[in-house]
């Protein structure tokens, strides 16, 4: 009995043979444990997918497609075409990708009330959505609706909206149903949310939820104008430097509280940064006054360009988890994302057991600084 001892377990033997006899196979079978969803924008027409690396997503967004006489339709169907073709390309760099399209957006979400008002236009809504996934041969459908309820854009709004949302999902899921029964093809229904307490008041999303693979919380654009001072626009936690209304941290757990596993919630980081000029040079610029608001430009210009450079300085508020810069002679405060709020983000996502990550947009990390980061720190995992 002793000779036992040296022999190698029968498990570790039939594991060890399968590895050296099909290695690459093991790997390429090998699933992401959390999804990462970027956002890439084709409303201003042709987008340079060249600049995209698939290996370091699971899902694409299409942004946007637009709704207009209660159907999904394709405001720039020329280049929309285009970018179509181009993005299912970089599926042969990874076969698993996911490219969804998504219908909405801050300046195309004026019509989603009237599109979820009945029976009638809820069915004509989800069937033109469909179709658009059959004609292009797509993955699936992100609902980015700003906001139910609310007058986001100008937009139509009704109270019944609430009820309406959670409807409009329903029939979008029965519609799915019959495409993945005539393809054989997993489709996917997500949503893009407001990360704040009014969106969940002005919806269902315990109900909702349930029509819904993944729920894409935009924990960013925490603007606070109605307190008319500088704040994080992206901020993990509440800041103590100021009178927080907003943070990722509240927004999740809000949304669990409110029905919502925890398994769909998907974190939102900003690529790009928020600026407005204040009235004093205290706290280096947060939490004092507004001035005036100014375009803070994405994440690839800010790091290059500006982050300790051109009379800027950068600091981090720690209790916010959140990073901003402050050019004291302009008084030009701006927040941001960067790689060390991102991997604070994707630890929380790992800790909670979230489902993973999404940003907006490609574009405005060039250079994938935050991207790379996003990818290290969940891959390890």
């Amino acid at each position: 009995m002793p000779l036992l001892k040296k022999l190698v377990p029968m498990s570790l033997l039939v594991a060890t043979l399968i590895g050296l006899i099909c290695p690459a196979k093991a790997q390429s079978n090998k699933k992401s444990k959390y999804v990462v969803i970027g956002y890439v924008g084709g409303y201003k027409g042709l987008f340079d997918t060249s600049m995209v690396n698939a290996t370091k997503l699971t899902h694409i967004n299409y942004a946007f497609v637009d709704v207009q006489h209660n159907r999904a339709w394709l405001r720039h169907r020329k280049t929309d075409t285009i970018n179509f073709k181009n993005l299912l390309k970089l599926k042969k760099v990874n076969p698993s990708l996911k490219v969804l399209i998504s219908i909405g957006g801050w300046t195309w979400s004026g019509n989603f009330s009237d599109a979820a008002l009945s029976d009638t236009s809820r069915k004509a809504f989800a069937e033109s959505a469909v179709d658009i996934l059959r004609k292009y041969n797509l993955d699936g459908i992100d609902i980015d609706w700003e906001y139910p309820a609310d007058k986001g854009n100008g937009n139509i709004h009704r109270l019944e909206d609430k009820q309406n949302y959670t409807l409009m999902f329903k029939a979008l899921r029965e519609e799915l149903d019959g495409l993945e029964k005539e393809t054989g093809k997993k489709l996917l229904l997500t949503a893009a949310v407001g990360g704040f307490k009014r969106f969940l008041q002005q919806t269902e999303m315990d109900k909702a939820a349930k029509y819904l693979d993944y729920v894409n919380m935009m924990t960013y654009d925490y603007f606070q104008d109605s307190l008319g001072i500088a704040v994080h626009h992206t901020n993990l936690y509440a800041s103590k430097k100021y009178n927080t209304r907003d943070d990722a941290d509240e927004a999740v757990k809000n949304f669990v509280e409110a029905g919502v596993p925890i398994s769909k919630l998907v974190m939102g980081i900003a690529l790009y940064g928020r600026s407005s000029s204040v009235s004093d040079v205290k706290q280096y610029g947060l939490g004092m006054k507004t001035v005036q608001h100014m375009r803070g430009g994405g994440y690839t210009y800010l790091k290059d360009s500006l982050i300790n450079k051109s009379g800027f300085k950068y600091y981090r508020d720690r209790d916010a988890m959140a990073s901003y810069l402050f050019n004291p002679l302009t008084k030009q405060f701006i927040s941001y994302d960067d790689e060390w709020s991102v991997a604070k983000k994707c630890n929380y996502v790992v800790k909670y057991k979230m489902a993973g990550i999404m940003f907006w947009e490609y574009a405005d990390d060039k250079k994938e600084y935050l991207i790379n980061t996003v990818d290290r720190s969940l891959k390890v995992r």
